[in-house]
């Protein structure tokens, strides 16, 4: 069973490869041709906001009690999914 601070640790690294990508996505939108560059920044700040969400989530985490952690988790782990699939279909459509 995943500790508390491993779980941390893991999400914590997932967030920063995360935003690797976005900032690859960034530099891309600002090669793009002028038409889709505002359709790239728009799916960039979307996925800001989702990630942004998702480090609250952390942090949530972090402060959370030893024994309410395992609680948040589920909520933790549906949040981390639907950023995860965010993302895939912003690089998808941003290649």
């Amino acid at each position: 069973m995943e500790t508390k601070e491993d779980y941390i640790k893991r999400l914590q690294t997932q967030l920063d490869q995360w935003k690797a990508e976005i900032d690859r996505l960034k530099a891309k939108a600002e090669q793009a041709e002028a038409s889709l560059r505002s359709e790239y920044h728009q799916q960039i700040q979307a996925l800001r906001a989702r990630q942004d969400a998702a480090r609250q989530k952390l942090d949530e985490l972090r402060r959370a009690s030893e024994g309410a952690w395992q609680e948040l988790k589920a909520g933790m782990d549906k949040a981390w999914n639907e950023f995860h699939e965010a993302l895939k279909s912003a690089l998808s459509k941003l290649k």
